[in-house]
């Protein structure tokens, strides 16, 4: 019988993750949900489906919207991340309060979809934006040059920077055009790809200067953003800044000068004192990407977290940051790089500083129950900092229910340290929702009906070929990882969440040699945030492996109506021809719904989980 659902909204980082439910008495014919979406002071708009009924006109339609509009084509789907400007709002969109609608659709005993019953409707108003909690904020780089969302905003052959390859180049030139012929410059696509963690970078960095009497501090590992590099310029000429840059074969180089080579000649001719660089590696990298804000008085905030200053961290990795709005926590960076700083960044000198050796906690009004510890660390230590997390992860296991580990982490190579051979065995265990994406391209393990096993995905599918009616998108090719994140939550949803995060590979060696952090929050709302990106990322990729020519372990699919199997065959000029052809269509029955309330079914523990 046809019901109201159940809504529920998670908060993200100018994003909404909608989870709805229903009695399984009411999905005999269930067609989906529509979902309309209306934006304080502005006009509604329903969200798009990928697809569409194979003849519209056998359904239900309203004639105003496309067919792949929710309210004409309903989401097969029990939650769905919105995220403004994907798709509606253009690549600035409005952040303030939005209303979602949720309405479940039926078909009729013939497979029609039956006209929307609004008496049906749950609905719920939230406020999107960039998190915020107290005084803790977080950023995250958009990741998507990989999507069809990109391809719509800036066109299949866009570029991320100039040929040339100049390492101050202007912004505001063309770097590609859409299909509807719409041009746009790289300051259009920084600011769509960077997302809040752009605008946090960018936003202290000029609140900095801003005001004569701050200064900062910064670790950076790639450093070649040309906004960044201009305001850390600026700021040199001002004598307001101190850096520590890598100096690792991979950013210098005598012969053949670096990009972080040629602005450190760039910045020492511009730098007034007390302004100054300082080049060093600790054992391997000093990998850390930190910006510590301070006044006369001493540390004020600081940025943390996986983003590298690069055109490569902010627009094609997939990354975030981490704010703390905290004295306290600032100084205890502060204390960091000023011991780096005399220390000469020596490896030595730093394993030698009480910094290295133990794990530092903080709990204010500012911040949420934190952890945070500075390496390199001594081989015990590190081994102490590593197996903590993973006796977080086990734990998730012993569970008698409701245990879950989300993450994404830039690799699990094995021989590595314990965490990731603890994040790889995840997908196997039955008793646990996990769910997790790394750029390691082999042992991936994707959704397979009728069973519980975690998702494993990678971010680097190889040579992706997307059935019609989707756009083919772009591989990221030689431009680094995808999956640059260093993150794992255990516990979303529990009684005691927690969130690793921070610029830590998680490996030993990184631990041991690396100037790095690595920081635990303790904390439902910032796991729930992370939870977020980790679950887009993971949908996502699940998507793009299906459809790799070289997929591994790929779940097989089964032939029905709403699946078209992946083809090498280039993609047919007339869209909806090819689609015709290939018979990917949403289905005119209720059986997509039915593995959500199979308890053997990973949909089933998703479907509880969140909503």
């Amino acid at each position: 019988m046809p019901s109201k659902p159940t809504l529920k909204a998670y908060c993200g980082d100018a994003k909404t993750l909608l989870a709805f439910d229903l009695p399984k008495s009411a999905i005999k014919n269930l067609a989906g949900f529509t979902v309309q979406v209306t934006p304080a002071g502005s006009a509604s708009y329903y969200l798009l489906n990928s697809l569409q009924f194979q003849t519209p006109g056998d359904h239900a339609q309203d004639a105003k919207e496309p067919a792949n509009s929710s309210i004409n084509a309903p989401l097969h789907k029990f939650r769905w991340l919105h995220v403004p400007g994907s798709a509606h709002q253009g690549v600035t969109p409005f952040y303030g309060a939005y209303t979602y609608a949720v309405t479940p659709r039926y078909f009729d005993d013939k497979g029609s979809l039956q006209a929307m019953d609004p008496t049906l409707t749950a609905s719920l108003r939230v406020n999107v934006g960039p998190f915020q909690k107290n005084g803790l904020e977080l950023g995250f780089t958009r990741g998507f040059t990989q999507s069809e969302a990109f391809v719509h905003h800036f066109g299949l052959k866009a570029l991320i920077k100039p040929k040339n390859n100049t390492l101050l180049f202007d912004l505001s030139q063309q770097s590609g055009s859409n299909a509807a012929g719409q041009k746009y410059t790289y300051e259009d696509e920084y600011t769509w790809l960077g997302f809040t963690a752009r605008a946090k970078i960018l936003g202290i960095l000029a609140d900095v200067l801003k005001d004569a009497s701050l200064s900062i501090d910064v670790f950076a590992y790639d450093l070649n953003e040309p906004s960044v590099l201009d305001s850390l310029l600026k700021l040199a000429k001002l004598g307001r800044v101190r850096i520590i840059l890598d100096n690792a074969t991979l950013h210098h180089s005598t012969s053949k000068p670096t990009p972080e080579d040629q602005f450190e000649k760039l910045f020492n001719a511009a730098a007034k004192s007390p302004a100054a660089m300082l080049r060093g590696k600790f054992g391997r990298y000093s990998h850390d990407k930190v910006v510590i804000v301070k006044s006369k008085a001493g540390a004020t905030k600081v940025l943390t977290g996986s983003t590298n200053f690069s055109v490569t961290g902010l627009y094609v990795n997939s990354n975030h940051v981490v704010v703390f709005n905290d004295p306290q926590v600032a100084a205890k960076y502060e204390e960091v790089f000023q011991a780096a700083w005399t220390g000469n960044v020596a490896e030595k000198a730093f394993l030698a500083s009480p910094l290295s050796s133990q794990s530092f906690s903080f709990s204010s009004k500012q911040t949420p129950a934190t952890d945070v510890t500075f390496s390199p660390h001594s081989a015990a230590y590190a081994e102490t900092v590593l197996g903590g997390m993973v006796t977080r992860i086990q734990q998730e296991g012993k569970l008698k229910s409701g245990g879950s580990v989300l993450f994404a982490v830039m690799q699990l190579t094995p021989g590595t340290g314990p965490v990731y051979p603890a994040l790889q065995k995840l997908h196997a265990a039955q008793n646990i929702f996990s769910y997790g994406i790394s750029d390691t391209p082999g042992g991936i393990s994707l959704y397979t009906p009728g069973k519980k096993s975690g998702v494993l995905v990678t971010g680097k599918p190889v040579g992706t070929q997307l059935p019609p009616p989707f756009d083919q998108v772009p591989n990221i090719g030689g431009v680094g990882h995808q999956i640059h994140h260093k993150f794992v939550i255990c516990g979303f949803n529990g009684k005691n969440p927690v969130v690793y995060c921070g610029s830590s590979n998680l490996a030993a060696g990184g631990e041991e040699q690396n100037g790095d952090n690595l920081i635990a929050i303790h904390d439902g709302d910032v796991a729930t945030a992370f939870a977020i990106e980790a679950l887009a990322l993971v949908d996502h990729f699940d998507f793009l492996d299906r459809n790799a020519t070289a997929a591994k372990k790929a779940a097989p699919k089964k032939k029905t109506k709403t699946a078209a199997s992946a083809t090498k065959a280039s993609v047919p000029a007339n869209k909806q021809q090819a689609a015709l052809k290939a018979s990917w269509f949403l289905s005119t029955d209720d059986k997509w719904a039915q593995p959500y309330f199979d308890p053997n079914d990973l949909h089933c523990v998703d479907r509880q989980l969140f909503s």
